[in-house]
């Protein structure tokens, strides 16, 4: 008897995320409905992200200022409710080191999970991440904070706040919260870039779906949840647009239903594609093709294993992001002391989006204003 009470509770851990499920949507909604004027902000900031050609940077010089390469520093909270949970800095390590690769297009899967007929669109996203060594207030770190929390804490909501871990300077680091969802069938999400610099801005996931050792589960123990969720942080959507919605529906705007991720070179596509499909598959495609739809994309709902790439078009999105709303990232000396150069190229002035209807934000990584005349 207790053998198989044994093996019902391993199937029942595992099986409890059989699929895919990114909260970054929902959360969107909620702070359209309970932020007062954050609609019409996320419709700006999103636009000038998604069409550069109509909205520029004031400051233009931005795009061709930014580096090559970017270094991302980057902070991690555990939050943990058992020893269980306080996961390893081995496994933080894990972490680190898929994004490095899925980021600059080193995964070792890319030739033989991505088909011959995208290869060719692959990019490599020139974006490194560093484990901070440096805090806001400049005293040496190793880039982990634990705490541990009571059982019955709200990690899907109460995750930033005091009595979990607040943020560091989400102008300045990415912030990465790690523990145990309320609702379990949610791997992780990441505020667009929109809510760049709130005290919740950063990617909350899942410790069950977090890097490739320790505590993460199969089909999620690939560290792609991370991958994916951080993809949102700089601006893009999942390839279907918003789930359910009939193909042929022409985009709007960021809140008018569309099948429309706003990537020239992602197949529109209905609804999310789930595990391991084989290819070609047209099951959810707007248009039936020889190639199908690109379910193994990062932004995609497969597997861990399933999923291998970005695309060029998607590329694009990332730096527009890099040059207005997230600027402020490649100012941080988070992960040491920046060269002449790197202060140089970044030490202008962004206002974006222009033209602007209502809302407009202004970027200054390292020159404190006090006053801005327009």
């Amino acid at each position: 008897m207790n053998k198989l009470i044994a093996v019902f509770l391993i199937f029942f851990s595992v099986s409890i995320i059989a699929q895919r499920t990114c909260g970054t949507d929902a959360k969107i909604k909620e702070r359209i409905q309970t932020v007062p004027g954050f609609e019409a902000h996320h419709k700006e900031i999103m636009e000038f992200i998604h069409n550069p050609n109509q909205k520029q940077s004031l400051f233009s010089k931005q795009s061709s200022s930014i580096a090559t390469v970017v270094t991302i520093p980057v902070v991690f909270h555990v939050l943990y409710k058992n020893a269980n949970q306080n996961i390893s800095e081995a496994q933080i390590q894990s972490q680190l080191d898929v994004l490095n690769r899925d980021y600059r297009k080193l995964n070792t899967d890319f030739n033989t999970v991505v088909p011959t007929a995208f290869k060719a669109l692959g990019a490599d996203m020139e974006i490194v991440f560093c484990k901070a060594t440096k805090t806001p207030t400049g005293a040496t770190t190793t880039g982990i904070t634990r705490k541990s929390i009571p059982s019955n804490f709200s990690f899907d909501n109460d995750y930033y706040t005091a009595s979990g871990q607040p943020a560091w300077d989400t102008t300045r680091y990415l912030n990465i919260w790690v523990g145990s969802f309320t609702d379990t069938s949610l791997l992780g999400f990441a505020y667009l870039p929109s809510s760049a610099g709130s005290d919740d801005d950063g990617l909350c996931i899942s410790y069950k779906t977090f890097g490739t050792t320790g505590t993460a589960l199969s089909p999620f123990n690939k560290g792609r949840t991370a991958t994916h969720e951080i993809g949102h942080y700089f601006g893009l959507y999942h390839p279907w647009g918003q789930e359910g919605v009939t193909c042929g529906n022409p985009y709007v705007n960021d809140f008018t239903p569309t099948n429309d991720d706003r990537v020239s070179d992602t197949p529109e596509t209905n609804n999310p594609y789930y595990e391991c499909p084989a290819f070609p598959n047209n099951t959810n495609a707007c248009t039936s093709t020889a190639n199908g739809s690109m379910f193994m994309n990062y932004m995609e709902y497969v597997n861990d294993a399933c999923m291998a790439f970005f695309t060029a078009g998607q590329k694009t999105i990332v730096r527009n992001a890099l040059s207005g709303p997230r600027l402020s990232l490649l100012s941080s000396n988070g992960c040491g002391t920046l060269g002449l150069n790197e202060y140089e190229a970044i030490n202008a002035i962004a206002v974006y989006p222009n033209p602007v209807t209502s809302y407009f934000m202004i970027t200054s990584p390292q020159v404190q204003i006090d006053e801005v005349e327009v």
